[in-house]
C-alpha cells in the first residue's frame, strides 16, 4: 500500500503529521532524516537501493515531503522545488510548447506575471488576461490554442475569488487543463483538485513553511501520467529543493492547521477593526459578507485565510506611510509566516506589474496577519493608521 493509500481515509491534521514522515528504519527516529546527501553506493551497476542514484532525481527527504504534498492535496503526485516560481517554470514548459497560448488572471503574484511576460513569451507562447472571478471573462480570453486556464483564489493582492469547479469545467469543455495557485489558501483551507483543477502550486515559502524561514515550491496532480511528466522535467531542469529545505516545510506542514485557524481568527479581527476606521477607504477579504466572492469562498474554503487588503484615503503617500509606521507589523515582502507582515504591493511585490492590466491601487497595503496576540496587532494597526 502507498503512503498515499494509508492516509487518504485520515483527517487533514493527521495527515499533516504523519503522511510521508515514517519512523527511520534504521533507528527508529520519528523524524525523518535529513539526507545531506549528492549520490548513493550502488549494489552493482544499477542496483540501486529504494530506487536512489542522484539527490537531483531524487532523495529519501524531499520524498518524503513530496508523498505530504500528495496526501494533502488529495493527489496522486507531488513535487518540490526550489522555489515557487522554479515549480511554475517546470509546468508550463511542461505543459506548454511555442505557439500555445494561456489564460492568466488579472489579479496575479508580480512574480508570475513577469515569469509569463518576460520568459514564456520570449519562447513563443502567448497569453490574454482574464478576470477569473467572471465566467464569461475567461471564455472570452480562450483561444483554439488554449492549453492552460491559470487561476489564483484568493488571488494576490487584491483577494479575488474564483469559482474553481465553475473554471475547471470552462477550461475542460476548451481542451485545456486548469492551473490552481492554492498558495494563499493552502490545503487546509481549499483543495482545488477536489474541485476539478489538473494542478495544483504552492509557493512552499508562504504558509506551508509557515516561519519565514525557508524557500521552495510545489506542484500535486492527480493525474498519473502528467505526474509523470512533470517529474521528468523537474529531473531534466533540475531546479529541486535540497534536502534541508525540504525537512524544514516537513516541520512546518505539521502545525498547518493550527497555525490557519489562528491566521483565520486573527484576520477576522483585523478586518472588523479596518472596516469602522476612518482612515480606511475599502478592506479587501473574502470573509466579508459585501465581497463579491464571498459567497463562492464559503463554498470552497474552510476557512477565509490570514492575508487581508485595505486602501487608504490619502492616496499613494499615506498608503506608504502606514507601512512605515508599523512596528508590531515587520515591513517585508512574502507571506504566510507566523510573525504579521505589511507592505505596499505597488512599489514591492507587484512592482513588475506597473502599466500592465496587473497594476494595482497606488493606495493599497497588503497585509499578512501572524498569530501574534491579536490585540497587539490591533494596537499596532490603529496607530500605523494615524
Amino acid at each position: 500500500m502507498s503512503d498515499q493509500q494509508s492516509h487518504e481515509h485520515q483527517s487533514f491534521e493527521t495527515r499533516a503529521i504523519h503522511a510521508g514522515n515514517t519512523a527511520d528504519p534504521l533507528t527508529g527516529a520519528v523524524v525523518p532524516p535529513i539526507y545531506q546527501v549528492s549520490t548513493y553506493k550502488q549494489d552493482g551497476v544499477g542496483g540501486l537501493r529504494g530506487g536512489y542514484e542522484y539527490s537531483r532525481s531524487a532523495n529519501p527527504t524531499r520524498t518524503a515531503l513530496e508523498e505530504n504534498l500528495a496526501a494533502l492535496e488529495g493527489g496522486r503526485r507531488g513535487l518540490a522545488f526550489a522555489s515557487g516560481l522554479a515549480a511554475e517554470d517546470c509546468l508550463l514548459r511542461a505543459l506548454l510548447a511555442p505557439g500555445d497560448h494561456v489564460v492568466i488572471p488579472n489579479d496575479a503574484y508580480g512574480g508570475t506575471f513577469r515569469l509569463f511576460a518576460k520568459v514564456v513569451a520570449r519562447w513563443g507562447v502567448q497569453f490574454d488576461v482574464a478576470d477569473t472571478s467572471d465566467a464569461a471573462s475567461v471564455r472570452a480570453a480562450l483561444r483554439p490554442n488554449t492549453k492552460a486556464v491559470w487561476v489564483e483564489t484568493p488571488s494576490n493582492p487584491l483577494l479575488g475569488i474564483t469559482d474553481i469547479a465553475a473554471v475547471a469545467e470552462i477550461a475542460h469543455a476548451a481542451g485545456a487543463r486548469l492551473v490552481v495557485d492554492n498558495t494563499f489558501a493552502s490545503p487546509y483551507l481549499q483543495q482545488p483538485l477536489s474541485l476539478g483543477a489538473d494542478v495544483v502550486v504552492h509557493s512552499l515559502t508562504k504558509y506551508m513553511g509557515g516561519h519565514s524561514d525557508v524557500v521552495g515550491g510545489a506542484l500535486v496532480t492527480a493525474d498519473e501520467a502528467l505526474g509523470e511528466e512533470l517529474a521528468y522535467h523537474q529531473n531534466a531542469m533540475g531546479a529541486v529543493a535540497g534536502p534541508f529545505d525540504s525537512w524544514i516545510v516537513l516541520r512546518g506542514i505539521k502545525t498547518l492547521a493550527v497555525r490557519m485557524d489562528r491566521h483565520s481568527e486573527n484576520a477576522e479581527r483585523v478586518v472588523e477593526m479596518l472596516t469602522r476606521h476612518p482612515k480606511v477607504v475599502q478592506v479587501l477579504y473574502p470573509g466579508l459578507p459585501e465581497h463579491p466572492g464571498h459567497d463562492v469562498a464559503a463554498k470552497q474554503m474552510k476557512h477565509f485565510g490570514g492575508m487581508v487588503s485595505f486602501r487608504v484615503a490619502g492616496g499613494e503617500a499615506a498608503a506608504v506611510e502606514v507601512c512605515n509606521r508599523a512596528k508590531l507589523f515587520t515591513l517585508g515582502e512574502s507571506l504566510g509566516g507566523v510573525e504579521s507582515l505589511i507592505e505596499h504591493p505597488g512599489r514591492m511585490t507587484h512592482a513588475s506589474v506597473a502599466g500592465s492590466e496587473l497594476e494595482v491601487p497606488a493606495d493599497l497595503v497588503r497585509l499578512s496577519v501572524g498569530i501574534e496576540a491579536v490585540d497587539d496587532l490591533l494596537a499596532d494597526l490603529t496607530q500605523a493608521l494615524g
